[in-house]
């Protein structure tokens, strides 16, 4: 039984794998896209340069939170670790917002200090950047589906948000390039508009890591189909109350079936755990379901 536990832990700790590659990756960036600005002379290079070192910190937090939230339940935490998940988000927002105000803070400081004209070598940094942060997005946001991963996403969405920055950097730069010099401070400027993006992104990451901390209810859809599957399973008359709240990756559910007042309390016990066994079985993303019996009214 013990290897066996081993075994499910070791499967559930691959969900964080992707982050690992996306650490890799973000880290390459950061030190590429550094070097290329400084002796480049890009300001939205650097700044785009600063969002993938915050990304290496970052993608370490997620893969810690995922790592985290798949454990199971202890005697210290009953209900397993799921809330880690959606607090590694809550950083994930953080950090992206710090990252914007500082971004905006150097474009609006080299607005008033005589710029340089940056390298032409730059764009081709910024063309690879974008190519390959692009894929990350995609790679990282279909993994989240499968794991059902809300910082995972949150991740994605950060990748998504550096892809959109190297192209505002891209158009900067380019402008700055080859516009002529009365147009050389669209690298500042360029940096200020993706400093607005990021900030939005982090808003965007922020909600939903929120509303899993308040326990808000999922969609209504799954909400039905859990009801749809409790009501199918033999002499269980109707499912009146179904309450459902994420913890981390899985679900938790709580709900009142009615059935037959005559039945024995035996008759009661194995209906519930009829009902509980059928709907983990059609829903492997519900950990678990606490069922209250009730007598048909």
């Amino acid at each position: 039984m013990a290897e066996n536990i081993n075994i499910a832990d070791a499967d559930e700790r691959k969900k964080a794998a992707p982050m690992l590659f996306s650490l890799c990756i973000n880290l390459l960036f950061a030190a590429g896209k550094g070097v290329a600005a400084f002796f480049g002379n890009s300001n939205a290079l650097m700044a785009d340069a600063g969002e993938s070192l915050s990304d290496v910190l970052t993608s370490f937090i997620v893969w810690v939170g995922i790592r985290t939230a798949v454990k199971g339940p202890d005697e210290d935490h009953p209900y397993g670790h799921g809330k880690a998940e959606p607090l590694a988000s809550f950083i994930v927002a953080t950090f992206l917002m710090i990252a914007s105000i500082l971004i905006a803070s150097r474009g609006v400081e080299r607005l008033w200090s005589p710029p340089m004209k940056p390298e032409p070598f730059t764009l081709w940094v910024l063309l690879v950047s974008i190519i390959i942060k692009e894929i990350i997005y995609r790679y990282l946001k279909y993994k989240s589906k499968t794991v059902k991963s809300n910082a995972m996403l949150a991740e994605a969405t950060h990748s998504r948000s550096d892809a959109i920055t190297s192209f505002m950097a891209l158009v900067g730069i380019s402008i700055s390039i080859y516009a002529g010099p009365r147009y050389i401070a669209a690298d500042a400027y360029s940096s200020i508009i993706a400093s607005v993006i990021i900030a939005y992104n982090s808003v965007r990451i922020f909600r939903p890591a929120f509303a899993e901390i308040m326990d808000a209810a999922p969609s209504h859809e799954l909400i039905e189909k859990i009801k749809s599957v409790a009501e199918k399973v033999d002499r269980v008359n109707e499912v009146e109350k179904c309450q459902v709240r994420k913890m981390g990756m899985k679900y938790l559910v709580d709900m009142h079936v009615y059935v037959n007042g005559n039945l024995s309390v035996t008759e009661g016990h194995d209906i519930a755990h009829n009902v509980k066994d059928a709907v983990r079985k059609a829903l492997p993303e519900v950990a678990d379901v606490l069922i209250h019996i009730e007598p048909t009214k």
